[in-house]
């Protein structure tokens, strides 16, 4: 039976943290690990073969390199430094990260990969685009976690503020995986019910909704003041990206996908309901929203467009690749 390898680019702190969760889930027969610092690359690939033994399922761990890379069904891009967040901005991190992606997105193609890259590294919008462009790889291969993460938060303080279990809740944060996102209020529903007809009946279902949005927004800084980064949220959000496409879930959930023409807009990745499968994000599922809620998301990738001209030429991503 054919292995399934996972290489991740970049074992940092939430890299590695990366690692041992896909070990543990047993999501990964193999893993292969990559970095430039070969210290830390050889200690981390130790410390999680150290751990095997323990673990409920068995996986293999190795590292390679850039051009090693091949057999690997999907790459994990997190490639990062930690330390640029201290200005609380995740553009902070665009220099760095698009610099390092232009480097060795090439070599791994040079190598022979072809399979699903998912990109973890902020601005993860803009890099995620910046992967698919360099990577040459079809439409819907290249994807990132974006507002997986940002929807977790909000359906977390959701279910806090209305008793309701998360797995119940049905809700969304879209478009940019930073400051600028929204949440399509008018489809969030609990069991099917939907949130505005229950606020009519149930006063926990009544709450200050813009307070709610800047809740699972700052959700990420929360965690980042008090330990200096983020680990569990990402690296459960990664998982559960990667579980979709090895087993073909066809599972809908928020990530950052390349639009062509849906919601209206085109030329660039932002955060959106996605149907996940073995060939990526197969469909971008185009959720019911008001007019304002229209205009709030145009005004997000607004936002996301403007950061692209910071760093990036005003390039095409052709959409029929």
């Amino acid at each position: 039976m054919k292995k399934r390898v996972i290489g991740i680019i970049g074992v940092g702190h939430v890299g590695a943290h990366c690692a041992y969760s896909l070990a543990l889930q047993g999501l990964a027969d193999e893993l292969v690990l990559v970095d430039k610092n070969q210290e830390k690359l050889k200690s981390e690939v130790q410390d999680l073969r150290d751990a095997v033994l323990y673990l409920p399922h068995r996986v293999e761990v190795r590292s390679a390199e850039y051009d090693q890379l091949a057999d690997c069904d999907i790459l994990v891009n997190s490639v990062g430094n930690i330390t640029l967040l201290t200005t609380h901005d995740r553009l902070t991190e665009m220099n760095f990260t698009i610099a390092q992606v232009n480097d060795y997105i090439p070599k791994v193609m040079a190598g022979g990969f072809n399979g699903i890259i998912i990109n973890i590294t902020n601005p993860c919008d803009i890099v995620t685009r910046q992967i698919a462009k360099l990577s040459g790889l079809p439409k819907g291969r290249v994807f990132g976690t974006g507002t997986g993460l940002d929807t977790s938060r909000l359906v977390s303080a959701l279910s806090q503020q209305t008793g309701v279990d998360h797995k119940s809740i049905t809700a969304y944060m879209m478009g940019e995986h930073g400051a600028s996102q929204m949440v399509p209020w008018s489809m969030t529903n609990f069991g099917g019910a939907p949130l505005d007809g229950l606020a009519q009946k149930d006063e926990r279902y009544r709450f200050d909704r813009e307070e709610m949005k800047k809740t699972a927004i700052g959700g990420g800084w929360v965690t980042y003041v008090g330990k200096g980064c983020t680990e569990y949220g990402i690296c459960s959000t990664l998982a559960r990206d990667v579980a979709a496409v090895l087993h073909d879930e066809k599972r809908i959930m928020a990530a950052s996908s390349e639009l062509c023409g849906e919601y209206g807009e085109e030329g660039l990745f932002a955060g959106v309901p996605c149907l996940i499968g073995k060939d990526g994000v197969e469909q971008v599922v185009e959720v019911p929203m008001n007019e304002a809620e229209k205009a709030e998301f145009h005004s997000c990738c607004e936002a996301i467009r403007e950061n692209m001209r910071h760093i990036l030429p005003q390039d095409k991503l052709p959409c029929d690749r």
